[in-house]
């Protein structure tokens, strides 16, 4: 390998390098790359040859830093991997693409120390906005953030403030949706697996639940079984699925799961323990992702507008920014609808 093509394999070639290659200056290249206009054409044509001999790729990243005009947002969601915080991001990236902002995407993991981590580097990274679905009660971090010149909008949670900004969907709703539908088939117990206390969508889902029990006339204590897992995932799902059906008592005929992710893993065990779906229990799951339609027995679920909810949350960003002091801030909250399936009804 010759000392040339040796050193263009270990780094990265510059334009100093496209310079010496063409013969020219640093700004005659400069001038061909944002100015062409100004150089002729002999030397346009031999600079453009030497770009492509080294292959060049200009670092515009770099190039807007040093102009100020870089442009970029941060998303943190709880889990990247969840199709619904997948489509999401979607909308997000859609309505950025539009202005040329660029997306920077983490995962919280449900971890409020993780989601800390990411801002800070989200903030060294220079962004100036951060949409955020948070993983903890307190918006202690947001809100200093935001004092720093950081706008800030909550994605998929309603703001608990009047100064930020949020995006969501009715989650009280949607789990009386859930459970109404369940109610109506006939099911008097109910299981619900259910995630961390300190997920706020976990909170509001419940409270639906709760309330859809209380105005079917049913006694929440009785009716209800309700089960704790650690991580709103597939095998959370399953470990919820074996719990119940390891306990003692009625077995519930019907469950709702707090997310379809959950539902999948649940759906997994109760095929495992030879449990008819939905003749023995029906199931429920919430947000329908894309794949809720096309399992084995495909699944009822409370469907929420993913693409929107992220299109316009990125646009409550762009908005803050460009209006300033201006710019009235909103809780803008969708409402939810329940998609009936065979996983609860046979006849859908």
């Amino acid at each position: 390998m010759s000392t040339t093509t040796r050193g263009r394999a270990d780094r990265r070639p510059s334009i100093t390098d496209v310079a010496k290659r063409a013969g020219v200056s640093v700004g005659t290249v400069s001038n061909v790359l944002n100015r062409p206009d100004q150089v002729s054409d002999t030397t346009r044509d031999r600079v453009l040859v030497a770009i492509e001999e080294l292959q060049f790729v200009r670092n515009a990243s770099a190039r807007q830093l040093r102009a100020g005009t870089i442009q970029t947002v941060g998303a943190i969601v709880l889990d990247i991997a969840n199709p619904f915080f997948t489509e999401v991001a979607r909308g997000v990236e859609d309505r950025l693409a539009a202005d040329e902002y660029t997306l920077m995407l983490s995962s919280s993991d449900e971890d409020p120390e993780r989601e800390a981590r990411y801002l800070r580097l989200f903030e060294e990274h220079g962004v100036q906005g951060v949409m955020v679905t948070p993983s903890a009660g307190s918006l202690d971090a947001l809100l200093a953030l935001r004092d720093r010149g950081i706008d800030v909008v909550l994605l998929d949670t309603t703001s608990p403030v009047d100064d930020i900004s949020s995006v969501a969907v009715d989650d009280v709703r949607g789990g009386a949706l859930a459970v109404e539908h369940l109610v109506s088939l006939g099911h008097t117990r109910i299981a619900f697996i259910n995630g961390p206390q300190t997920i706020k969508q976990c909170v509001d889902r419940r409270e639906g639940v709760l309330a859809a029990l209380t105005a079917a006339g049913l006694d929440p204590s009785a009716a209800l079984v309700e089960i704790t897992i650690g991580s709103l995932n597939a095998e959370g799902g399953e470990d919820g699925v074996n719990r119940l059906l390891a306990a003692d008592g009625d077995r519930p005929t019907a469950m709702f799961c707090v997310n379809d992710l959950t539902a999948l893993g649940a759906l997994r065990a109760l095929r495992a323990h030879g449990v008819a779906i939905p003749a023995e229990m029906a199931v429920v799951g919430y947000d329908d992702v894309v794949f809720a339609s096309m399992l084995t027995v495909p699944l009822t679920s409370v469907r929420q507008p993913t693409h929107q909810l992220g299109w316009t949350a990125a646009d409550l960003l762009l908005r803050q920014r460009s209006e300033g002091s201006t710019f009235q801030h909103q809780r803008i909250q969708f409402q939810p609808e329940l998609v009936v399936r065979g996983s609860s009804d046979p006849s859908a």
